[in-house]
C-alpha cells in the first residue's frame, strides 16, 4: 500500500544489515492477512466492479514512489545505486501463461515491509475507509474503487498475486504470494530482483488488460505524468508509453484539461473532478512550481486527526515527501497536488523541514494565491455554493487558527441568516444592517429548521434585524477568536443589548407591558418553583411571540456547546447558569402574574411555570429533566381543558 514519510537515509538502509536468519525462512511462511484486508478482499474478489481498471493507476503509482524513495536514498548513501540501473516501471503481459507482471527497479521491500504494506491495512486511510462499510457488496465495492485502496486492487483482475522483491543494499529476496483467501506466503528468494516484481495471473474475464493497446490507452489515460519511464515490453520489444515529463514542469498551454484532470485522480486516488486548478510558478526570493487542485467533492477521511495534506513536495523533481505539514495549514487540507523548488536541499530532513524560513515563504505564497483564487470564484454564487457545501465546514477552521490572513479567510466564509435560503457573507450582512445596528448578531445549532423558529429571533425579525444561523461544530470556536468584522463586533443573540433598545418594531400588536410590581411578585414566584433549575429570571425586550426563553449568561458557555460535549461523552462539570426571560407583554405572563398577585391556584401557577419552562428546553433542542412530572401537569391542563 501506498504510504510515504520522510526518514533519514540510515533508516531506510539499516535493513540492509539485518542478517537472512532474521529476515526469513526457508521454508514458506504462512501469515494470515489482518482482518480489515481480508474483507477489503472478500469484497474484491467476490463481487463486480465496473471501473476495474484503476488497479494498473495503483500499482504504477505504487512503483514510480518506490522509485522516488530510492532516488531520494541516493543522496545520502550514493553505493545503493549498484543495485540500479535507470529507473524505469516496466509492463509485460504474457498472453501464454495469461498474466502481467508490473517491475519497477525503487527501493524494494525486505520481509518487514511485504508484512506491513500488503497484509495489514497502513496508515493510508485505508483504516477509516473500513468504517464505512456497509455490508451491502454493490455499494462497499463503490467505496473501494473510489478510495482505491492501493495494492489489493489488483484482485479486482487476478486470481492470484506473486510479489518478488528485493531491497536496495539487501542481499536476501523474497517472494509473496496470494489468491486473496484469507492468507499470503512469504518464502526466501535470493534470485528475486531488485526493487518490486508484481505478476498478476489474469482472471478470465480480464485478459483484454493482456493486449498492448489497452495497456497503452490506461498508462496514458491514468499514469501520462509520472515522470519514470513506463516501458510496455512486448514480443521481445520495449517500447516507452508515456510521456515521462513532470506535468507541473510543462507549460499550461501545453497541458489539456483532461490531463490535468488525469493528474489530479492519480495523485488523489479520488474520482470527481477537480472543482479547481492552480498551476503557477513564483518568481523572486523564493522560487518554486505549483500544481494545486481544489476536489468537488471531500475526501471520506476529512476529518481525521491525523489525515496528511495530501501535498507531495520535490526539490528539483525529486520526490522528498507528501508528508508536510508545514506548507499547508490545517484549514485548506482538502487541497491536494504537487510542490518542486530549488530553495531546498535535496537531502533536507525533517527537522530543517519544520525550521527553514523558505518553507514558511512557500506557505505563505500558496495560502495566499489559493484565497485570491478562491475570491475569483466566489463571484459566482452557485458555482462556489459547491465548493462551500464540501469544505465551509473546514475552511472555517481558518478563522479559529492563529493566521495572518483571517481577514480574507472572512470574506471569503458563507453563513445561513433569517433573511432567507439563500447563502450570504460577513460583507453583504454589513449592507443591509439598521442605521443605528452595531453589531453583527448570530445564533448557533445544529438544525437549521429548529433554529429558524428560536423564540431568541421574534425580537430581531420585528426590528428587521437579520442574525446569522452558525449550524457547524467549529463555529462555537471562531466566533471566541475572531471578534469583529469592519468595526461591527460579532454578537450573539443571547447578548443583544443596546441594538434591540434603539431600533422600534416595524409594527407591533404586542399588549401592555406589565407593571412593574407585578412582574417583581411574578419573577419571585418563579425563582422560588425552578430553584435551580435556573440562575436568574427577568423580563427582556427580545420575545414578541413567546412567553418566555431561556438565555446563557455572558460568558458562560453556550447551550449548542454543552450539547455538543456530551453528545461526544464530555462531563460537563461547568454548565452554565441559565437565565430564564419573561415577555413582559404576553397575555399568558399577565395571568400568572394576576394569579400570583391574587394568591390564587398556587398548584396550577406552579403547573404553569413547570410547563412552560420544559417547552422552552424542547424548542432548544433541550431534553426535559423529568418526562413523567412534565406529561403527569400536561395532563392535568388537557383534562381541565375538556
Amino acid at each position: 500500500m501506498k504510504e510515504k514519510k520522510i526518514t533519514s537515509s540510515k533508516e531506510q538502509t539499516d535493513t540492509s544489515t539485518t542478517s537472512t536468519e532474521q529476515m526469513g525462512a526457508k521454508k514458506p511462511e504462512k501469515i494470515e492477512f489482518q482482518a480489515e484486508v481480508a474483507k477489503v478482499l472478500d469484497i474484491v474478489i467476490h463481487s463486480l466492479y465496473s471501473n476495474k481498471e484503476i488497479f494498473l493507476r495503483e500499482l504504477i503509482s505504487n512503483a514510480s514512489d518506490a522509485c522516488d524513495k530510492l532516488r531520494y536514498a541516493l543522496l545520502t548513501h550514493p553505493e545503493l545505486a549498484k543495485d540500479t540501473g535507470v529507473f524505469k516501471i516496466i509492463l509485460t503481459p504474457d498472453k501464454k501463461d495469461k498474466t502481467l507482471t508490473i517491475t519497477d527497479n525503487g527501493i524494494g521491500m525486505d520481509k518487514n515491509d511485504l508484512i506491513n504494506h500488503l497484509g495489514t491495512i497502513a496508515r493510508s486511510g485505508s483504516a477509516e475507509f473500513i468504517k464505512m462499510l456497509t455490508g451491502d457488496k454493490k455499494k462497499d465495492m463503490a467505496l473501494i474503487g473510489q478510495f482505491g485502496v492501493g495494492f489489493y486492487a489488483s484482485f479486482m483482475v487476478a486470481d492470484k498475486v506473486v510479489v518478488r522483491t528485493k531491497k536496495a543494499g539487501n542481499n536476501m529476496g523474497y517472494k509473496w504470494e496470494s489468491n486473496g483467501e484469507g492468507s499470503f506466503t512469504i518464502t526466501d528468494d535470493k534470485d528475486a530482483p531488485f526493487g518490486t516484481s508484481i505478476t498478476l495471473y489474469l482472471k478470465p474475464d480480464d485478459l483484454d488488460y493482456l493486449e498492448p493497446i489497452r495497456l497503452r490507452h490506461l498508462v496514458r489515460q491514468y499514469s501520462d505524468h509520472i515522470s519514470i519511464p513506463i516501458v510496455l515490453k512486448n514480443d521481445g520489444k520495449e517500447e516507452t508509453i508515456n510521456s515521462a515529463s513532470a506535468l507541473w514542469l510543462r507549460n499550461k498551454t501545453d497541458i489539456t484539461p483532461e490531463q490535468y484532470k488525469d493528474f489530479y485522480q492519480n495523485i488523489s486516488h479520488a474520482f470527481d473532478e477537480p472543482w479547481m486548478t492552480l498551476h503557477y510558478t513564483a518568481e523572486g526570493v523564493i522560487e518554486y512550481t505549483a500544481l494545486l487542485f481544489c476536489p468537488t467533492k471531500p475526501p471520506f477521511n476529512l476529518f481525521q486527526p491525523d489525515r496528511k495534506s495530501n501535498l507531495q513536495l520535490y526539490v528539483n523533481r525529486v520526490f522528498i515527501s507528501d508528508d508536510v505539514p508545514e506548507l499547508m495549514p490545517n484549514f485548506l487540507r482538502f487541497m491536494t497536488g504537487v510542490i518542486d523548488t530549488r530553495d531546498l536541499p535535496l537531502n533536507v530532513s525533517r527537522e530543517m523541514l519544520q525550521r527553514t524560513p523558505a518553507m514558511e515563504k512557500i506557505r505563505k505564497g500558496i495560502v495566499r494565491r489559493i484565497l485570491t483564487e478562491l475570491k475569483k470564484r466566489s463571484e459566482k454564487a452557485d458555482d462556489y455554493k459547491t465548493f462551500w457545501d464540501s469544505f465551509g465546514i473546514v475552511f472555517k477552521e481558518g478563522l479559529y487558527e492563529p493566521s495572518e490572513f483571517k481577514n480574507e479567510i472572512a470574506e471569503l466564509c458563507r453563513f445561513h441568516s433569517t433573511r432567507g435560503e439563500e447563502l450570504t457573507s460577513f460583507g453583504d450582512y454589513v449592507t443591509r444592517m439598521k442605521a443605528s445596528q452595531k453589531h453583527i448578531y448570530y445564533l448557533t445549532g445544529t438544525d437549521l429548521a429548529t433554529m429558524r423558529v428560536n423564540p431568541q429571533l421574534e425580537g430581531f425579525a420585528a426590528r428587521g434585524i437579520e442574525v446569522l444561523l452558525l449550524t457547524d461544530p467549529i463555529d462555537e470556536f471562531w466566533v471566541q477568536t475572531f471578534y469583529e468584522y469592519q468595526g461591527k463586533k460579532i454578537t450573539s443573540v443571547m447578548h443583544a443589548g443596546d441594538d434591540l433598545e434603539k431600533i422600534k418594531p416595524a409594527e407591533s400588536d404586542e399588549g401592555e407591558t406589565l407593571q412593574k410590581d407585578k412582574a417583581d411578585a411574578l419573577i419571585k414566584q418563579i425563582k422560588t418553583i425552578l430553584g435551580d433549575a435556573v440562575g436568574d429570571v427577568r423580563t427582556t425586550d427580545r420575545l414578541t411571540k413567546s412567553p418566555i426563553a431561556l438565555i446563557t449568561p455572558e460568558g458562560q458557555m453556550s447551550m449548542n456547546l454543552e450539547r455538543l460535549m456530551r453528545a461526544h461523552g464530555q462531563a460537563i462539570n461547568f454548565a452554565s447558569s441559565r437565565i430564564l426571560e419573561i415577555n413582559p407583554r404576553h397575555a399568558l405572563i399577565h395571568k400568572l402574574a394576576d394569579l400570583v398577585s391574587q394568591n390564587k391556584d398556587p398548584e396550577k401557577v406552579s403547573d404553569t411555570i413547570w410547563v412552560l419552562y420544559d417547552q422552552t428546553l424542547v424548542t432548544e433542542g433541550e431534553p426535559i429533566k423529568d418526562p413523567a412530572k412534565y406529561t403527569e401537569r400536561l395532563s392535568r391542563f388537557i383534562m381541565a381543558g375538556l
